[in-house]
């Protein structure tokens, strides 16, 4: 049976300058496949990855070449999606499961002809290696039907979260978005809805570094101060361990207006301290923010859509009644969200070649060849309801 797994991932997978869902993930499943009992090694390979140089490149087949034949290697697909010649001649002597984070040609404002390629790139990629794993069971389907994988080999392993104590509901105002300043994360919709909300008492924190993309960190700000603003918002910067902790305790409503997102790590971090959650219904947002018998713990928006954003932002802040039912909510999805542990044991399932489940539940849901129906069950745009 197989208990040990070399984990090749990006350089630089520990730098809190510059944290990600992608590092956040691949470190908690590193430590909960160790609390299984698996022997789990770490390989950084530095790299301009998905996009590396011709070093970067011998880099990675170096470090693949030294490890012995029959060796079961899982690889963070930023790293392995966009160099397939490697993949190819690796997986010939290796078993080799890929982790896809975000499928490459999914990244906001790529070249089109750019796209094209990494998409390229990575079809051959995930086409030659043992198993895929991607971190919903929204984009497993994606890929396997985009990439004419076979079904079983593609397997869902949502992120967990960990216990956390709850936070307490305060006026409602204090809003927070976590997630990295670039385009993908749609800041621009948040920045616009709020500015048509200056009658209302709301103070907005925008958390992620301010160095990945300086140029886009510059837009915001022009916005933020032609909609005279600044005092309502504030660029933090990076926020991780116990500072991060304290932006989600001192919160009343988690925002995350992204155009593509796999799954929303931050929303479950949000909900596992009962913090109510407004997000884009994109990608694996869905699953990631659930539904309780009273309906979402919060609500789900149309990407990119400013007029709906300051509609559902107005009754939340208007309503003292809705805040309380989305508390409540948010209180009845913490105890269902998932665990490391739980993913750990997914992952184990592709590495130890098992058929995938992608719905980590039960039979395998239907492949979904477009987004999610539109408007989803709950959402609540420009409406008074609060159901």
């Amino acid at each position: 049976m197989i208990t040990s797994v070399r984990f090749v991932v990006p350089v630089g997978i520990r730098d809190e300058s510059r944290p990600s869902g992608g590092n956040v993930y691949d470190l908690e499943l590193h430590q909960a496949l160790s609390e299984l009992g698996w022997t789990s090694r770490l390989l950084p390979v530095e790299g301009t990855w998905p996009r590396p140089s011709d070093e970067d490149r011998r880099r990675l087949a170096d470090t693949l070449d030294i490890l012995p034949s029959g060796s079961t290697v899982l690889l963070d697909g930023l790293v392995a999606c966009g160099v397939p010649e490697i993949m190819e001649a690796a997986s010939k002597r290796l078993r080799l499961v890929i982790l896809v984070h975000l499928p490459l040609a999914d990244e906001t404002g790529l070249d089109p002809v750019v796209a094209r390629e990494l998409d390229t790139a990575e079809r051959r990629s995930l086409q030659c290696v043992s198993a895929v794993i991607a971190t919903s069971a929204h984009t497993a389907a994606k890929i396997a039907s985009h990439h004419n994988l076979p079904a079983n080999t593609v397997h869902a392993a949502v992120p967990g979260v960990h216990e956390e104590s709850e936070a307490a509901l305060g006026y409602g105002g204090d809003l927070l978005c976590v997630a990295s300043l670039t385009p993908r994360k749609g800041h621009p919709t948040i920045i616009t809805a709020l500015s048509g909300l200056t009658d209302l008492t709301w103070h907005l924190r925008l958390a992620g570094s301010l160095e990945q993309d300086p140029t886009h960190v510059a837009r915001l700000r022009h916005m933020i101060d032609e909609a005279g603003i600044a005092d309502r918002i504030s660029l933090v910067g990076t926020l991780v361990g116990a500072e991060l902790d304290a932006a989600y305790r001192t919160t009343d409503l988690l925002v995350l207006p992204s155009h593509e997102e796999t799954y929303g790590m931050v929303l479950t971090e949000s909900l596992a301290r009962a913090v109510p959650v407004y997000a884009s219904a994109v990608g694996g947002v869905p699953e990631a923010v659930g539904k309780t018998s009273g309906g979402y713990p919060g609500r789900l928006l149309p990407p990119g859509d400013s007029a709906a954003w300051a509609g559902a932002l107005r009754e939340w802040l208007g309503d003292a009644d809705l805040r309380d039912r989305l508390k409540a909510r948010a209180q009845r999805r913490r105890p269902t969200l998932p665990t490391w542990r739980s993913t750990a044991m997914t992952v184990v399932g592709a590495l130890s070649d098992r058929p995938a489940d992608i719905s980590g539940r039960g039979p395998r849901p239907t492949v979904f060849t477009a987004p999610y129906p539109w408007p989803p069950v709950d959402v609540a745009i420009n409406k008074g309801s609060g159901s």
